[in-house]
């Protein structure tokens, strides 16, 4: 066990780092000094601007605003995920980050579905979805009952202005300077101090990575180890820039599968952000750009970027005194939008196991275990992504269909190809409705399915359904439409 944690450093700004310093100012800043050292010369990646429901609860924790939030950082919102061409060319569904009717003890809501199929009824399971009809409509409001689930889009490096900004209000000192030296104890190999290039040396306790990719800490001085998942995530780069966006904002994210990629529109207030995700292995660095180029819907604002990146997580999140957040602990490419909530779930679980006694042991393999299950959740939920294709078309398509996929993850598939049933672990992040409009959405379908609908009549569970549909259809009759409520709600001061 190390000594008592009374100094936090955190190595790196960007989303992360001042992430990590506005949880732990606003509930642990009296009993810590908390010093994050960034240097302006070192660029962040910077596009992580589509997120999941999580961040909502995380910014109610911490106090945070989502009015100002939201001005601030010119964000939108976000009902769900548009997936098109995936399983097949033309093909489209949106993942919602609602509910799909109501679940009992028994069973999911679903079955009712299942049930209504099988016996003729033609009417779309997406029809009992609040948040998949509001996003197909383009309304929301924060104001309805029953409240719609939510996240948002925003701009990513405005995000950690403002955080910042609330991070400093809590006593938070930002240090200017890039680390150039790493000092550990010569017997424990924890860590000291970290030294700049201006000479200058921070000691610490207790040191958090936020250095992205590099892993500056965790992995260049510590020697965590990073399980690479290329074989299954084959994805390798990205190019990303900004258009001008005008009209109608649509409540959600559009992941448009390419030839040997994807591409993501994410509109905000006052621009689109969008990006090509692709394999180098599949096609070159220039023809991804241009695959970009020929599909954006308004005039370039920003310069194109390139980003090279490794999927797969440190073998070890949390080692001696330093814990690892956001690109330094691992990467699991964007296509669900959970990088930041990667970060911000292992933020939140720091302060749950937050070794103010020192760093034990015991603590550290809590956290290490409960951070390999949250990426290998994370991971299974994308690549089911590929692995449910039809298509045929491309060499990079082909391959992800026929893949051989981990253990954990083909045994969900086959439970619901078979049975209708989803699994679904407490504490994952992609609850039922999640795996299910992504296994539906992509043409899996299932076999059978629970019965315990039809103890009341086909009748009865058909009028239910109309139901449903018809009060979801009569509740977004009276609700604005997205672009007017971010006018009135949050618009740019």
């Amino acid at each position: 066990m190390s000594q008592k944690i009374k100094k936090v450093v955190i190595a790196g700004g960007g989303t992360s780092g001042w992430c990590t310093a506005v949880a732990l100012s606003r509930q642990l800043g009296t009993l810590l000094d908390i010093t994050l050292i960034e240097s302006a010369e070192i660029g962040t990646v910077g596009v992580g601007e589509a997120t999941f429901p999580t961040i909502c609860s995380f910014h109610k924790i911490h106090g945070i605003d989502e009015q100002e939030f939201l001005s601030a950082t010119l964000g939108s919102i976000k009902l769900g995920i548009s997936f098109e061409n995936w399983a097949r060319k033309g093909d489209r569904y949106i993942h919602p980050f609602g509910s799909f009717g109501k679940a009992s003890w028994i069973g999911d809501f679903y079955h009712y579905w299942l049930a209504a199929k099988a016996r003729g009824y033609e009417g779309e399971l997406e029809d009992t979805c609040f948040e998949l009809q509001a996003a197909k409509a383009h309304k929301f409001s924060i104001t309805e009952n029953p409240k719609l689930n939510y996240a948002y889009h925003f701009d990513a490096s405005l995000y950690a202005k403002f955080l910042r900004r609330l991070s400093e209000e809590k006593g938070v000192r930002r240090v200017e300077g890039k680390i150039v030296q790493v000092k550990q104890h010569a017997d424990s190999g924890f860590i000291e101090s970290v030294v700049l290039e201006s000479g200058a040396c921070i000691e610490g306790d207790l040191f958090i990575d936020c250095t992205g990719f590099r892993g500056l800490l965790i992995e260049e001085t510590l020697k965590a180890g990073y399980e690479k998942w290329g074989h299954w995530l084959r994805n390798d780069s990205a190019v990303a820039l900004q258009t001008e966006f005008s009209g109608d904002i649509p409540p959600y994210t559009r992941a448009i599968a390419h030839d040997s990629g994807w591409q993501w529109k994410i509109p905000l207030q006052h621009r689109q952000g969008t990006g090509h995700v692709y394999s180098s292995a599949y096609i070159s660095d220039e023809a991804a750009r241009n695959t970009l180029l020929e599909n954006l819907d308004g005039d370039i604002r920003a310069e194109l970027r390139l980003l090279k990146f490794n999927t797969g997580r440190r073998k070890q999140a949390w080692v001696k005194n330093c814990v690892a957040i956001g690109l330094a602990g691992g990467f699991v490419e964007p296509l669900e939008s959970t990088s930041i909530h990667l970060i911000q779930i292992g933020v939140s679980r720091l302060l749950q196991l937050f070794p103010f006694e020192g760093c034990n042991e015991h603590l550290i393999r809590r956290y290490n275990k409960m951070s390999h299950a949250e990426y290998e959740n994370v991971r299974d939920f994308i690549i089911l992504h590929y692995k449910a294709t039809e298509r045929d078309d491309t060499p990079y398509w082909r391959d992800c269909r026929d893949m051989t996929i981990p253990d954990s993850l083909a045994e969900r598939i086959e439970l619901f190809k078979q049975t209708g049933h989803v699994h679904h672990e407490t504490n994952e992040v992609f609850g039922v409705t999640s795996w299910l409009q992504v296994m539906i959405g992509q043409r899996i379908t299932p076999q059978g399915y629970s019965h315990f609908p039809h103890v009341i009549s086909d009748e009865q569970i058909v009028a239910g359904l109309m139901s449903m549909k018809s009060k979801i259809a009569k509740t977004l009759e009276k609700i604005p439409s997205h672009a007017d409520f971010l006018k009135s709600y949050c618009a740019v001061k």
